[in-house]
């Protein structure tokens, strides 16, 4: 007795199948953002606790100290909200917008712990909220170029803050504060909600 042999898959199902799945693909990877909303708001309460210890240190060297500390731990929680964003949204952390951010962010940050390091021997530690704020703003314009709208919106309020630090550095101790706290809570919320956490 002979099988009945199944029935052929009609080449415009197999296509349409394949664009669905293509737009479900670009859908997804289109509403991900490497930058994790939840993170950014850990973050920027990290900083104002930050900006709170360091006011309480009597030199230049405890108050370097109490930012990089600050800086480090708000890495760690980048990366780690970022892994875990990754992951909800079923898109590899080193691929697509990921890799991007990192190849974007990464110059900007390596520039500015180099002028750190500079500076600070050099005496002139005044300038370097300043420095931090808008080198650490281009670094989430150009890492967030490929990302969803908000997120260079976000580097360009650093770099503004950045910009004003340096011709006003008298306002350092509000304008970083400012700047590493308020704007990760406030744009941390907005990607959250937004943006998927």
């Amino acid at each position: 007795m002979a099988t009945p042999r199944p029935q052929p898959v009609e080449i415009h199902e197999h296509a349409m199948d394949n664009l669905r799945y293509i737009r479900q693909t670009l859908e997804r990877a289109g509403s991900f953002t490497a930058v994790p909303g939840k993170g950014g708001i850990l973050m920027g309460f990290m900083a104002l606790a930050a900006a709170w210890a360091a006011a309480k240190q009597a030199g230049a060297s405890g108050w370097l100290t109490v930012w990089t500390v600050a800086a480090i731990l708000a890495m760690a929680i980048g990366v780690g909200g970022t892994a875990m964003k990754a992951q909800r949204f079923q898109v590899p952390l080193f691929s697509g917008p990921g890799r991007k951010f990192i190849a974007g962010f990464a110059p900007a940050i390596v520039a500015g712990a180099v002028l750190t390091f500079v500076f600070y021997r050099a005496g002139i530690s005044g300038f370097l909220p300043g420095i931090w704020l808008l080198l650490y703003g281009a670094a989430v314009v150009s890492g967030g170029s490929a990302s969803v709208r908000i997120v260079p919106m976000m580097g360009s309020c650093f770099m503004f803050l950045g910009m004003v630090a340096l011709l006003l550095p008298g306002w350092n101790d509000v304008l970083l504060p400012a700047g590493f706290g308020g704007l990760h809570i406030i744009f941390g919320t907005i990607i959250a909600v937004k943006y998927g956490g």
